[in-house]
């Protein structure tokens, strides 16, 4: 039996690659440590915890910019 194309594989993996540590975080958006602490403790900026590791994934990134676009724009 042949294992699976490499695509295939790399679909599966994809996921993984949405979530973002702090410090890209905080390289994408140019802002220290505890800015950022304080946007994922005030529920700006949604994450997740994994074991002690907390996760952020790139829609909620995304979707903060966003909001915070629009709320400019207003």
């Amino acid at each position: 039996m042949t294992s699976p194309p490499l695509a295939a594989l790399r679909t599966e993996v994809a996921p993984a690659l949405d979530l973002l540590t702090v410090p890209q975080v905080m390289a994408r958006l140019q802002l220290g440590r505890t800015a950022v602490y304080d946007l994922l403790r005030t529920g700006q900026l949604a994450s997740i915890t994994l074991g002690r590791a907390r996760r952020i994934p790139t829609h909620a990134l995304t979707d903060f910019i966003r909001t915070r676009l629009e709320q400019e724009a207003a």
